[in-house]
């Protein structure tokens, strides 16, 4: 009976990473992964580009840039291995990379190209792996040094070690499931909620009949959500969408929102809106509309104006009050989302294994032997390439403790 040292289920971004470092240790290593295509995740992101770390992380603060009932949990890992560690790997493979903007690193050519080094990695570590093959059950070592076995799909396998790398609930069609949270549940570990996050909101259908033909605009704003010290606001662009809005600034704050509470938009953060306005009034014959849309986009301008008869007529006849109502509606404009676009769009899963149950120096659980890496734990990156270090560096931390 052949025994591995480690199983990694999951052959996404954190499991074939961590595969590859465990196996250059001297490991043998099994992945397993029940799609038949592996790392799709990695394939489809960045819009097939792969944004894969960002460089301005920063591992001592990483609650600035992540989300967990416990933010400083992922610190270890992080300070561990950096982007820095990463982008060298990138390099050392020949890889042309972009910083596009804030930190955000891209290839040049394609999200293939993160994949086949990943394998390349995966074959200089002797690592197998088994894609179109699914994990019905597993059971725990029944005494001391014996080996966890799973049944799956293609036969009985037996390690000493079982790492959990199955990701979250977002994107079912690429095959998320929620196998890892089933596998905590079996021995006990707690879970933190899970809810989308980096996810489009939606809102009520008739309410935002008057915004939906600006499906399509996108344009730079501030974005925030919550109060006092639960504030959180981000300056990214946005994008209208048929049935609510998207783009990285919703994205960014998606993580933030909870449902029954509003966000806030200053659609025209770079302008004095009622000091342009009042401005405008005293010099201009042009119409109000023609007017703000030399401030903000001609559709939003349009879509505003629209609304209201009083607005629509020469700026030197629109009075001082319906000017100022316009100014902040525009800069203050406060909405309820009724939801989100919910998995199928989500780029991520917030929640999932309770990091208390967890070593953040070695990713090993209270079970002996059982490990969580990625995103199937609770620590949720924001958009820009955070969520792939977390699992780099996490699969590395898990890698190195496999090795001692």
């Amino acid at each position: 009976m052949k025994t591995w040292d480690a199983v990694i289920v999951g052959a996404g971004a954190a499991g074939l990473f961590c595969a590859g470092v465990a196996g250059q240790r001297g490991l043998k290593v099994l992945v397993i992964d029940h799609s038949e295509k592996i790392a799709e995740k990695i394939r489809i992101s960045g819009g097939g580009r792969c944004n894969f770390t960002n460089r301005l992380l920063d591992a001592s603060a990483p609650q600035k840039h992540f989300i967990s009932q416990n933010p400083h949990f992922c610190r270890s890992a992080l300070s561990r291995y950096t982007p820095q560690d990463f982008i060298d790997l990138v390099q050392k493979h020949g890889i042309a990379f972009h910083e596009k903007h804030k930190g955000q690193l891209f290839c040049d050519h394609s999200a293939e190209d993160i994949i086949r080094m990943l394998l390349a990695e995966c074959g200089a570590g002797g690592v197998e792996i088994r894609s179109g093959c699914s994990v019905k059950a597993v059971q725990a070592p029944t005494e001391p040094h014996a080996p966890y076995t799973l049944e799956t799909s293609h036969g009985l396998v037996h390690a000493h070690s079982l790492v959990v790398a199955t990701g979250g609930l977002s994107i079912p069609k690429i095959g998320a499931s929620d196998w890892g949270y089933r596998i905590a549940g079996q021995f006990g570990l707690r879970l933190v909620e899970r809810r989308p996050g980096l996810v489009p909101l939606t809102f009520d259908g008739a309410a935002w009949a008057p915004y939906a033909q600006l499906a399509g605009l996108a344009l730079p704003v501030s974005i925030e959500t919550g109060e006092k010290k639960a504030r959180m606001q981000f300056d990214e662009d946005l994008l209208f969408t048929h049935r609510g809005l998207s783009g990285p600034g919703v994205l960014q704050i998606s993580s933030y929102w909870h449902q029954g509470t509003p966000i806030r938009l200053n659609l025209a953060p770079e302008v004095n809106l009622p000091e342009r306005l009042a401005e405008a009034k005293l010099r201009s014959k042009k119409l109000l509309g023609n007017e703000l849309a030399a401030l903000v986009p001609a559709r939003l301008a349009e879509a505003w104006v629209g609304q209201n008869p009083a607005l629509q007529r020469p700026c030197s006849e629109v009075s001082d009050k319906a000017l100022n109502q316009l100014a902040q509606a525009l800069s203050q404009w406060s909405l309820t989302p009724n939801g989100s676009e919910g998995y199928k769009k989500a780029e991520v899963t917030l929640g999932g294994v309770d990091t208390r149950e967890l070593s953040s120096q070695t990713m090993e659980s209270k079970q002996p032997g059982l490990y969580f890496i990625g995103e199937v734990v609770d620590v949720t990156g924001w958009l820009g390439g955070y969520n792939f270090q977390w699992a780099w560096a996490s699969g590395h931390a898990c890698a190195m403790a496999l090795a001692n």
